[in-house]
C-alpha cells in the first residue's frame, strides 16, 4: 500500500484543517487507518485511528472532542478533521495503515505502511 498525505499548512490557534491521505495499491478498506504526529524531539504518537469498516475509530486524549477521523472506502481516503488547532497541535502528521481488526492498536510498530507525512503548524 502506498500512502499519499495532503493538507497540511501554517494556521494560528482556534483555525481549522483537513488532513487527507490517499492510499493505492492494495484493496484499502482491509486496513485499518490511523494518524500519527510527532514533534521536533519527541516520540511518534498516536492521535487517531478508524477500523477498516468504518465501524470504530478512537482518539488520543489530547484530541477528544477536537479531532475527527473518517474514511471513504470508495475513494480509498482517510480523514483527519482537525478543529480548535492548539500550538501543541504542530507537529508532522503522518498517516498509517495496519490489519484490518476491530481493535485499534496505538503502537507505530503495528502498523505495516506509511505515509511521507504533512507538516502542520499553529501559531499562537
Amino acid at each position: 500500500v502506498q500512502l499519499q498525505a495532503s493538507g497540511g499548512g501554517l494556521v494560528q490557534a482556534g483555525a481549522f484543517l483537513r488532513l487527507s491521505c490517499v492510499a493505492s495499491g492494495r484493496t484499502f478498506s482491509a486496513y485499518n487507518m490511523a494518524w500519527f504526529r510527532q514533534a521536533p524531539g519527541k516520540e511518534r504518537e498516536f492521535v487517531a485511528g478508524i477500523s477498516s469498516t468504518d465501524r470504530v475509530t478512537d482518539y488520543a486524549d489530547s484530541v477528544k472532542g477536537r479531532f475527527t477521523i473518517s474514511r471513504n472506502n470508495a475513494q480509498s481516503t482517510v480523514y483527519l478533521q482537525m478543529n480548535s488547532l492548539k500550538p501543541e497541535d504542530t507537529a508532522v502528521y503522518y498517516c498509517a495503515a495496519g490489519s484490518g481488526t476491530l481493535i485499534i492498536v496505538s503502537t507505530p510498530g503495528l502498523y505495516d505502511y506509511w505515509g511521507q507525512g504533512t507538516q502542520v503548524t499553529v501559531s499562537s
